[in-house]
C-alpha cells in the first residue's frame, strides 16, 4: 500500500488514473504479485463498492486511516521499527500521539510479582504526567490499562482485532471486563484506540506481533519487566536499544544482565508492594 501511494505521488498519478490500470502495469510498475493483481482486476468493482460502504460507516464515528506515506503517520513508530505497520486506523483522541508516552511491557504468563511491578511502574509514570500506551487482551496489558484508568489518565490502546469486533457496533464498549469497573463505555474524547487490522476485520496470526511493535514504537519511555529469551519482548527491547529509546529492564527479567550491557537502564524491583 505504501509503495502504491508513494509511486502515485512521485508520478503525479491520480486515484482515478490508478484505478484504470491493468494487471500488467500493477505487476511491472508497482511490483504487485501477479495473483494479487489478477484478483484486483476481476474483483475491483465489488471491492470498491464495499470500500465506499465501509468508508461511510467509519465517517460516522470519526475513524481515520493513516498510511506510512502520509505526513500525519506517527514518525516515532518509523524511527523505532524498520518493519513498521503500513496502515493504522485511529479512533478517538489523536492529540495523544504528540504526548510524552510510555509503556510497561512483560512477556506472556508473567508471574504475580511482575504484574504488581507493572502496576507500580504505570502509576509512577502516570503521576509524572506521561501517557500510557498499552494493549487490551493480555493480563500484563490489562494491569497497566486499568491502573491508568483508575487515576483518570488518558490511554492509547492498541488492538489486535478490528474496532467493531472489540468495541461493538457503536464503538462504545470498554475493552475488557476489569476496565468496566471504572468506566463502562470507551471515551473517545479522552482515549485513543489504534489498530493495524481493518475496523471490520478480525484477529489474524500476526496480530499480536504487530500490536506489540506498535505499542513499543509509540512509546518514548519503555519499561521491560519480564523478557523471555527468544520471545517478542526480547526483539522489542533490542529495537529500543538500537533506536536510543529511554528503556529500562527489571531485575526480575531472566535476561537482565545482557540488556543492561546493551544499554538499557537497570530497573530495581520496587520496595513498595
Amino acid at each position: 500500500m505504501t509503495r502504491i501511494l508513494t509511486r502515485n505521488d512521485v508520478l503525479g498519478r491520480t486515484e482515478e488514473e490508478f484505478l484504470r490500470l491493468g494487471e500488467q502495469a500493477l505487476v511491472e510498475e508497482y511490483k504487485l504479485k501477479p495473483a494479487i493483481a489478477m484478483r484486483w482486476h476481476f474483483e475491483r468493482s465489488r471491492l470498491l463498492t464495499q470500500a465506499k460502504a465501509d468508508e461511510t460507516r467509519l465517517e460516522q464515528f470519526g475513524v481515520t486511516l493513516v498510511t506510512a506515506a502520509d505526513a500525519s503517520y506517527p514518525r516515532q513508530i518509523e524511527n523505532f521499527d524498520p518493519d513498521a505497520a503500513a496502515m493504522l486506523y485511529l479512533y478517538g483522541n489523536r492529540r495523544l500521539l504528540s504526548a510524552d508516552t510510555f509503556c510497561v511491557l512483560s512477556s506472556r504468563n508473567s508471574p504475580p510479582e511482575a504484574l504488581s511491578e507493572i502496576e507500580l511502574r504505570t502509576e509512577e509514570h502516570v503521576l509524572r504526567g506521561k501517557i500510557l500506551v498499552t494493549g487490551h487482551d493480555t493480563e500484563a496489558y490489562q494491569r497497566s490499562a486499568v491502573t491508568s484508568l483508575r487515576w483518570g489518565s488518558p490511554r492509547i490502546v492498541v488492538l489486535d482485532s478490528g474496532f467493531f469486533q472489540v468495541m461493538g457496533d457503536e464503538l462504545r464498549n470498554e475493552l475488557f471486563p476489569a476496565a468496566r469497573l471504572w468506566r463502562y463505555e470507551f471515551d473517545a474524547q479522552t482515549d485513543l484506540a489504534i489498530a493495524a487490522v481493518a475496523p471490520m476485520g478480525s484477529y489474524h496470526r500476526n496480530s499480536n506481533r504487530i500490536r506489540d511493535r506498535i505499542v513499543a514504537g509509540l512509546s518514548l519511555t519503555q519499561d521491560y519487566i519480564i523478557v523471555s529469551p527468544g520471545g517478542n519482548m526480547e526483539k522489542l527491547a533490542r529495537l529500543a536499544a538500537r533506536a536510543g529509546r529511554h528503556a529500562s529492564i527489571s531485575e526480575l527479567s531472566p535476561v537482565f544482565d545482557p540488556f543492561v550491557a546493551m544499554g538499557l537502564q537497570p530497573l530495581p524491583v520496587s520496595r513498595r508492594r
